[in-house]
């Protein structure tokens, strides 16, 4: 008989089960490294279920618990579960014997030649597995069914993270807001002494002018800051299963950037690939098409079914009992020729496992992707954040300096204009690094599939 030989499965014939027993690939198979890129091995990885606390906004807190419980597309994941479930009681109840019964009961009525007839019989018929097909389908059910609860977890991942991401643009944006309604105030005040100079015969109308584009420059950058707060707003309604604008008033008091810890213990890689559920689905459906090769290779061999039925007849009720018959059969039936479609149907399988099999690889190099993307990220955030901070520092000194020798007319308002717009450009930065970090947490989190409980997992399928 001709075998599905893949690298990660032990092909043996247990019992009369036929196809291979599917068996998990090895970490050192995925080519997955000992440690990160950079970063010195971690054996005990960071706790991540509720990550979200470790940014110390119970806000944030209470609105990621609240897309938990009402989020519209976890319920429709919840739905596709509870229909998995079912299909797995569905695949178990064919390795059981199916029993029906019937009864009927009637009377004729004739010239004066009236009689009563009772019929009660049972039935029962049940398939004997010789080859190990239902099995093999059962199987395949239980990964499918637990495939589909790791889905469901990968979204309470994504949505989690999406809450976060969403929460910190919307205090970054008050954050940038607030500079540049203080930078429009510093603008105001520049306009007034570049036009009371003016009118004093000072300077010429030049600096007036300046002044009053730099204002208008300055206002322009409003609306699409408090449009990056109001959206940021809506999509937090929408995740938490309300229609947008239902939380934009709650929000709209000015609060700080959330921050995390200053490290975090990401572990080694295998262990980051355990802790994510899209990877684990992805495991998953491996299993499930690996066995639905046993499904297919059993319907190349005979189909045993025995049945059954006891029946009894009578003219009364109390007559049921008196006389009763009943058979028990069997049918032994083999496909002699089908042109091929049979074990075309094998190999079509052993070619979905394959794919399977590739998906799972590359489900594993995009988790390790992330994750590396994330710490780069948060590196490269924290960098910049410490540049901007002497940035920051220089620029508020020169548009000190610039703003006092301007006044007393020692210098044009063009050196005063550069000198201000470099401040701007510092505490913009300075404020955006803040939120670049905030983000780069929240993208390792999620990098490393924080947002849910493994130690929850239930084994959906382990009962056969």
């Amino acid at each position: 008989m001709r075998r599905f030989a893949v690298p990660f499965s032990v092909l043996a014939l247990a019992a009369c089960t036929v196809g291979p027993d599917y068996r998990p690939p090895a970490p050192s198979a995925l080519s997955v490294p000992d440690t990160f890129y950079g970063r010195a091995a971690q054996a005990e990885p960071a706790d991540l279920a509720r990550w979200w606390e470790r940014l110390n906004d119970p806000l944030l807190t209470r609105l990621i618990d609240e897309a938990t419980a009402g989020n519209l597309d976890l319920a429709v994941a919840a739905v596709r579960l509870t229909q998995a479930r079912e299909s797995l009681i569905q695949s178990r109840a064919g390795q059981l014997p199916t029993v029906g019964a019937q009864a009927t009961g009637g009377r004729t009525v004739g010239t004066g030649n009236d009689t009563s007839s009772f019929r009660a019989s049972v039935d029962a018929a049940w398939e004997a597995d010789l080859f190990g097909g239902i099995r093999r389908s059962v199987e395949a059910s239980g990964a499918d069914a637990e495939g589909v609860y790791y889905d469901r977890e990968a979204l309470k991942v994504a949505i989690a993270a999406e809450v976060a991401t969403n929460y910190v643009q919307a205090r970054l944006a008050q954050d940038r807001l607030a500079l540049a309604q203080d930078t429009l105030r510093i603008a105001d005040d520049n306009l007034q002494i570049a036009q009371w100079r003016m009118q004093a015969g000072l300077v010429s109308s030049l600096d007036s002018e300046q002044a009053r584009a730099a204002r208008a420059q300055t206002a322009a950058a409003i609306p699409n800051i408090e449009n990056s707060f109001t959206s940021a707003t809506y999509r937090l309604a929408v995740l938490t299963g309300r229609p947008p604008g239902a939380l934009t008033a709650e929000l709209s008091e000015a609060k700080p950037i959330p921050e995390g810890p200053e490290e975090i213990a990401v572990g080694i890689p295998a262990d980051s690939l355990r802790q994510r559920p899209d990877v684990r689905a992805a495991e998953r459906n491996l299993a499930a098409q690996t066995a639905r090769i046993g499904v297919a290779e059993a319907q190349l061999y005979p189909d045993l079914r025995l049945s059954g039925n006891i029946g009894t007849s009578a003219f009364s009720l109390g007559g049921l009992l008196d006389a009763i018959t009943g058979g028990i059969f069997s049918s032994l039936s083999q496909t002699l020729f089908d042109g091929g479609r049979l074990r075309s149907q094998v190999r079509s399988q052993q070619a979905a496992t394959e794919g399977a099999l590739a998906t799972y690889r590359q489900s594993v190099l995009t988790a390790l992707e992330d994750v590396e993307n994330a710490l780069l990220a948060l590196r490269a955030s924290r960098e910049r954040q410490a540049q901007f901070a002497i940035a920051l520092e220089a620029a508020n000194n020169s548009a000190v300096l610039s703003r006092v020798q301007y006044r007393a007319g020692l210098t044009d308002f063009q050196q005063l204009l550069d000198a201000e717009r470099s401040l701007v450009s510092a505490r913009d930065g300075m404020a955006t690094s803040r939120g670049d970090e905030a983000l780069a947490l929240v993208q390792l989190y999620r990098a490393l599939g924080g947002g849910w409980d493994p130690a929850a997992s239930p084994q959906i399928g382990s009962q056969r």
